[in-house]
C-alpha cells in the first residue's frame, strides 16, 4: 500500500489534534455507499481518504451499503462496488454492513421519537409538502397533522408499517421548526411508504427509511468516530445532530470534505445511468465512463487512481481537476511496469528487394528500458514488413523526418532502410512501397557513423497477428458538460469522435498469449490494454493513454 504516513490534510489535522486531546480515542471510519449504480473516480478519492484514515491512524473502516430506496437498488451494484474497492487495494475484513440490518432498530428509534412528541404521520401529499416547506427567504408552514397525538401517531406508524395503506398516502416527518433557516431542520421526512421488494429484505417492509434519517443512526449503531462526507451534506449535519441527540446515542463527528470534481465527464450516477440505459455507452464500464470498473477496463492500474487520489488532496473548498492530469498520473504508473511491444494500427505494406527472399531473423528488443529486470524478448524480422501509413510521405514537408522517397530511416531494432519505389492502384492510392536496406546496420547503428532522423515501429508481415484496437478520447468535448445553452443538455456536449475502432491493427507475434487486463506500451502509439472481448480467434486492445502528455506540457509553459 502507497506509503502515505505523513500525508497531512485538514481531516487528518483534526484527527491528530483530537487523539492529542483523547489518548484512548479510537479511529472508526466507513465507505457507505448506495447501491444504485457502479463506483466511480469520485468515490475512489472517498474510499482512499476512509480507508486511509484507518490505516494511517491504526483504527478500522467498515463497509455499509445505504440500501435504502429498493426502486434503484440492485444486487449486481452491490457485487460491483466490493470488486472496486478490493481492486483499489483495501479490505474491510468482516465489517461488511447494510443500512437494511439495520431497520428493525430504525423502527424502533422513530418509535421512541414518536413517544417523546417529536415525529408525527403527516398525510400531505409530496406536493404539498414541498409547498408547505417554504424557501431560502420564508419560512414554512407547519402541517395540519402536525400536532396529532403521540398515541394517534403510534398507531398510524404502525398501520403504515403493516401495510395498510397506499403508496404516497403517508409519510412519518420529524417535528422540529417549519421556520428553521435551514431547510433540512422544516420537519423532514424519515419514512414513507413504498410497496417495493427490497434486494435482501425481500416483502418484509413496505415502509423505507430517508437517507436523512438512517445515516447517523447507522453510524451511530456501529460506533464509527468519524462520519467523512461530502460538502453537500454540510447543511444536513444540523439535522444528524438533532437525530442523535434526540435519542441520546452514541455522537460520531461529521466532517465534510470537497467531493472529485473532473474536466470533460459527469460524476452523476443518474446521468451515468441515463448513458447506459440509452445506450450512449456500452455498459457502466464502457471504458470512457469514470467509473472505476471503466478504468479498469481501459487499463489503469489501482496504483495509478490511489496516486492521483492521493496528489489531488483532501480540501473544504470545491474545485475542478483537470482531465490531462489524471492521465498524467496513468502515464508515470505505466512507464514503469508496461512492457515495450511492437504494433501498428494501419499497415503500410513495404518489401524489402535486396533482403534474401527465403531469410528471416530473430532480433532482440528491450522490453522496458524503465526496468531493467524486464529483460529481452526475440521479434522476427523478414522481407516484407509494415510500417504504419503515418510514417511515409510521398511529397514531405520540410519538417517531416519519417520515411520518403530517396530518404533513410532506422527500423526500431533492425536495420536503416530507403524507400526507392512506390506501388500505386489505378486511383493513386499506395498499395505498397519498396525498400533497400543496409545490412551492416543491424541494431540500429551505421558503422560509418552517418545518422538518421528517424526511427520507426514495424512488424514482420509473416509473422503479426491481427487485431482490434480501440482508441478512446474524452466522454464529452466541452470540460464542464453540464455547461449548456438554451433547451440543450449535457447529452449534446458527448464526444461523437470518442471511440474509434481499427480492426486492421498488426501486432508482434509475442502478443499471442496476451489475456485480458494485460498492459503493453505500443511503441509510438501509447498505452494499450487486452480487452475482456478477447477471444481465441482475435485480440482486442483498448488504448489506455496517447504517450503524448497534456499535463506535462501545461506544467512546463506555467
Amino acid at each position: 500500500m502507497d506509503d502515505i504516513k505523513e500525508k497531512t490534510d485538514f481531516i487528518r489535522d483534526i484527527i491528530r489534534q483530537d487523539l492529542q486531546e483523547d489518548h484512548g480515542k479510537k479511529i472508526h471510519t466507513r465507505f457507505p455507499p448506495e447501491p444504485n449504480g457502479y463506483l466511480h473516480i469520485g468515490h475512489a478519492k472517498s474510499i482512499c481518504l476512509n480507508f486511509g484514515l484507518a490505516q494511517d491512524f491504526n483504527g478500522k473502516c467498515n463497509l455499509r451499503f445505504d440500501d435504502t430506496n429498493p426502486t434503484k437498488e440492485e444486487s449486481e451494484y452491490v457485487d460491483s462496488i466490493k470488486t472496486d474497492i478490493c481492486w483499489l487495494g483495501f479490505d474491510w475484513g468482516q465489517r461488511e454492513y447494510y443500512a437494511s440490518d439495520y431497520f428493525e432498530k430504525l423502527y424502533e428509534f422513530a418509535v421512541l421519537l414518536i413517544k417523546k412528541g417529536k415525529a408525527y404521520v403527516c398525510d400531505l401529499s409530496a406536493e404539498e409538502i414541498r409547498q408547505y416547506r417554504g424557501t431560502l427567504t420564508t419560512p414554512g408552514k407547519e402541517s395540519p397533522f402536525r400536532n396529532r397525538s403521540a398515541e394517534e401517531n403510534l398507531r398510524l406508524f404502525k398501520e403504515m408499517r403493516d401495510g395498510k395503506y397506499p403508496d404516497g398516502s403517508k409519510v412519518l416527518r420529524a417535528k422540529i421548526d417549519m421556520s428553521s433557516p435551514n431547510i433540512n431542520m422544516r420537519d423532514p421526512v424519515m419514512y414513507r411508504i413504498l410497496n417495493k421488494s427490497h434486494h435482501r429484505t425481500g416483502n418484509k417492509w413496505c415502509i423505507y427509511p430517508t437517507y436523512d434519517w438512517t445515516h447517523g443512526q447507522s453510524d451511530s449503531i456501529e460506533n464509527i468516530t468519524y462520519s467523512i462526507c461530502t460538502l453537500e451534506f454540510e447543511d444536513h449535519r444540523p439535522l444528524y445532530d438533532w437525530f442523535i441527540e434526540q435519542l441520546g446515542i452514541h455522537h460520531p463527528r461529521q466532517i465534510e470534505f470537497a467531493r472529485l470534481n473532473l474536466t470533460y465527464t459527469v460524476m452523476s450516477k443518474r446521468m451515468l445511468l441515463e448513458l447506459v440505459e440509452k445506450n450512449y455507452v456500452s455498459s457502466w464500464d464502457d471504458p470512457r465512463m469514470p467509473t472505476i470498473s471503466g478504468m479498469r477496463r481501459r487499463g489503469y492500474s489501482p496504483e495509478a487512481i490511489r496516486n492521483f487520489c492521493s496528489q489531488i488532496g483532501v480540501a473544504k473548498a470545491d474545485s475542478t481537476v483537470d482531465m490531462a492530469f489524471l492521465e498524467h498520473i496513468i502515464r508515470e504508473d505505466l512507464n514503469k511496469k508496461a512492457m515495450r511491444v511492437m504494433g501498428v494500427l494501419n499497415p503500410l505494406k513495404i518489401i524489402i528487394d535486396n533482403y534474401p527472399e527465403d531469410q528471416e531473423e530473430e532480433l532482440t528488443a528491450i522490453n522496458n528500458p524503465e526496468d531493467p529486470d524486464a529483460g529481452t524478448r526475440k521479434i522476427p524480422f523478414s522481407k516484407i514488413i509494415y510500417i504504419e501509413k503515418d510514417d511515409f510521405m510521398e511529397n514531405p514537408p520540410s519538417k517531416f523526418f519519417r520515411l520518403s522517397p530517396g530518404r533513410e530511416v532506422r527500423l526500431r531494432y533492425a536495420y536503416f532502410i530507403k524507400c526507392i519505389d512506390i506501388i500505386k492502384d489505378k486511383d493513386g492510392t499506395i498499395l505498397e512501397l519498396h525498400c533497400t536496406y543496409d545490412p551492416s546496420t543491424k541494431g540500429g547503428d551505421a558503422p560509418d557513423g552517418r545518422k538518421v532522423k528517424a526511427t520507426l515501429h514495424w512488424v514482420s508481415a509473416g509473422h503479426c497477428i491481427q487485431a482490434e484496437a480501440r482508441l478512446y478520447d474524452k466522454l464529452f468535448i466541452k470540460e464542464n458538460p453540464l455547461k449548456t445553452d438554451g433547451d440543450c443538455n449535457f447529452k449534446d456536449n458527448l464526444n461523437p469522435d470518442s471511440l474509434r475502432i481499427i480492426d486492421s491493427c498488426k501486432i508482434e507475434p509475442s502478443l499471442s498469449s496476451a489475456k485480458p487486463g494485460n498492459i503493453y506500451q505500443f511503441e509510438r502509439l501509447g498505452y494499450f490494454c487486452v480487452d475482456p472481448d478477447t477471444t481465441n480467434d482475435k485480440i482486442v486492445f483498448n488504448r489506455t493513454a496517447t504517450l503524448k502528455d497534456e499535463w506535462a506540457k501545461i506544467k512546463t509553459s506555467i
